[in-house]
């Protein structure tokens, strides 16, 4: 937009509003009318959003304190015909460039407007901390949150946590940031996950150890524990199953849209530390059994290579 369009401009008469106007009744001013004519109140009606357009830019200028001063200055010669047009033009008065010190209207007025015509800014999006549990972490939840606002007052907020959400992962809660000219800026809220006493995690999939006796790893068996859903699910122990070694129950991990990770289970065989009577006597008839068993062959051939 040419300087000559703006500076023709009664930027106080657009607001409806005295020369001689505070900032707190330009603001005012520019709210009420902001909000009877902003485009999402009043979709599809074209003269209340050239109204809009008019009254933010209006406001642009005249609620910055240097801005106006400068519109002031320039709108003040241009009323008493002291623009001097372009050379060919054929008009006549004074010259712009005795007043900003060379400086030409064009750009003074980009100065003004920051380089282009701008409208109202949303408010300062912000961000703060929740902590949730494990399982909340996988099957969602809500949070109910009480923040201060930036006018000291304080706002209940109800957020909702979607399932499968990661530690240290972040939701975004629109309209609940600073307020602005133009609305309010968006909440951020970063998640913290406290760990489970027997769930872990890797991507997708939930992980957990689970106890079993030397018995039950030698012999085989079939073990029923409980999920993290609730539900109690059995795993088959094939005879002679080693320690760590990792068993898969699948869909039983965390649901992200359409597809569902598994449950990973490694095997922890426990040890007695004590065995007497006549478990001790079976142990040494299985010692003694099993005597020509060299488990740590494999160990010596490597070791020498």
């Amino acid at each position: 937009m040419a300087a000559k369009d703006l500076y023709e401009k009664d930027f106080y008469k657009v607001l409806g509003v005295d020369k001689k106007a505070g900032a707190d009744e330009i603001k005012k001013t520019y709210r009420t009318l902001a909000r009877e004519l902003h485009p999402d109140k009043n979709k599809g009606d074209t003269v209340k959003e050239e109204k809009f357009k008019g009254i933010s830019e209006a406001y642009e200028i005249l609620s910055d304190p240097k801005k106006r001063a400068e519109y002031d200055e320039a709108r003040s010669l241009y009323e008493r015909g002291g623009f001097r047009a372009p050379m060919g033009s054929g008009q006549q008065g004074g010259d712009f460039n005795d007043m900003f010190g060379g400086g030409n209207p064009q750009d003074i007025f980009a100065n003004l407007f920051g380089g282009g015509r701008r409208g109202p800014r949303k408010g300062q999006d912000l961000q703060t901390e929740a902590t949730i549990t494990f399982r909340e972490s996988i099957v969602g939840t809500n949070l109910d949150l009480r923040l201060a606002t930036d006018r000291g007052a304080a706002q209940n907020i109800t957020a909702r946590v979607p399932a499968g959400v990661n530690d240290g992962g972040k939701i975004r809660v629109k309209g609940k940031g600073a307020s602005g000219e133009a609305g309010p800026g968006d909440l951020f809220i970063l998640l913290h996950v406290k760990p489970h006493p027997v769930f872990g995690r890797k991507g997708e999939n939930l992980t957990m150890t689970l106890p079993i006796t030397f018995t039950e790893a030698a012999l085989g068996a079939d073990i029923k524990f409980p999920t993290l859903s609730g539900e109690d699910v059995t795993v088959r122990i094939a005879p002679g199953t080693s320690n760590g070694r990792t068993l898969r129950v699948k869909g039983r991990g965390v649901t992200k849209g359409s597809t569902t990770g598994d449950l990973l289970v490694s095997v922890d065989v426990q040890v007695p530390q004590r065995v007497d009577g006549k478990a001790l006597e079976a142990l040494k008839v299985f010692a003694q059994e099993t005597s020509h068993e060299d488990v740590r062959a494999d160990l010596v051939l490597k070791a020498k290579i």
